[in-house]
């Protein structure tokens, strides 16, 4: 598995030691927000922020994001433009796309045709660029895009596969009610559990998304076992929202027994 840690797990470890613990885990890469409570890259120029991740054997693996890109304007347009700009200077191999998550825009046809505006408005951007972008089905119900196969039809249409990959995030997966997966569309996996017993699944949050461990309940082994046999050979992120999680006084050594925890059960799972 090609293990990859998202900053949004660790949000108080600074930019070059986010790079040292990837790699002291073992991760194949990064990514790196500009929605956590410090400056993208920690207020280093792109260009140097990238060099510094190249230097130290990390990839760039994802630079996020752009919310709400499925309710296109002017002002999202920018922000595309600027997020691509800075992820071609840094290096990133992706950018992310976050739909509205706030139960507006989300009825029958109306979802769908703002989807549809905002990725054949963002594929040329991408085209010019040579970028490709994430997009993130978020499974809460207030979410303006929770299926993945409406998103997937809506990029197909438009030709543009090799623009638009999706995230399978195990999370948003288990909230949406759970479904087909799609490894040939798939650009990266997002892992992270809840383990909270008393938690109905509608009533799930990103505040309680923590490490994977014995007590998950969202199934992700199953999750990234099935994506694996399917053919699936991108980065596995640990993207964690939870404080408890975000305030590890240790997140090297619970990272790697998580880590450890995921690698041992998929192995026998196969």
């Amino acid at each position: 598995m090609k293990f990859a840690l998202n900053h949004m797990t660790v949000p108080n470890v600074g930019y070059a030691d986010f790079l040292d613990l990837a790699k002291s885990l073992g991760c194949v890469g990064v990514e790196v927000r500009n929605d956590i409570a410090r400056p993208l890259f920690d207020g280093m120029d792109a260009a140097d922020a990238g060099a510094l991740a190249r230097d130290k054997g990390v990839r760039l693996v994802g630079l996020s994001q752009v919310y709400p890109f499925n309710s296109w304007s002017d002002d999202i347009a920018a922000e595309v433009k600027a997020l691509i700009a800075t992820a071609q200077a840094a290096g990133a191999e992706t950018i992310s796309l976050i739909p509205r998550n706030d139960g507006t825009q989300n009825a029958n046809g109306e979802r769908q045709a703002n989807l549809r505006i905002a990725l054949k408005e963002i594929k040329s951007m991408l085209e010019d660029s040579g970028m490709v972008a994430l997009v993130e089905p978020l499974g809460f119900l207030r979410s303006s895009l929770r299926s993945k196969q409406e998103l997937i039809d809506t990029i197909v249409s438009l030709n543009a596969t090799n623009q638009f990959k999706i995230v399978h995030d195990t999370f948003h997966h288990t909230l949406a009610e759970g479904g087909q997966i799609f490894p040939e569309h798939t650009g990266i996996v997002h892992i992270s559990a809840v383990v909270d017993p008393s938690l109905a699944i509608a009533e799930m949050e990103d505040e309680h998304r923590v490490l994977v461990d014995e007590n998950d309940r969202l199934g992700n082994v199953d999750q990234i076992a099935a994506l694996l046999a399917a053919g699936y050979d991108g980065p596995i992120s640990y993207e964690c929202f939870s404080p408890v999680t975000q305030s590890m006084a240790d997140p090297f050594g619970e990272l790697k027994k998580s880590f450890e925890f995921i690698s041992s059960q998929v192995t026998a799972s196969v």
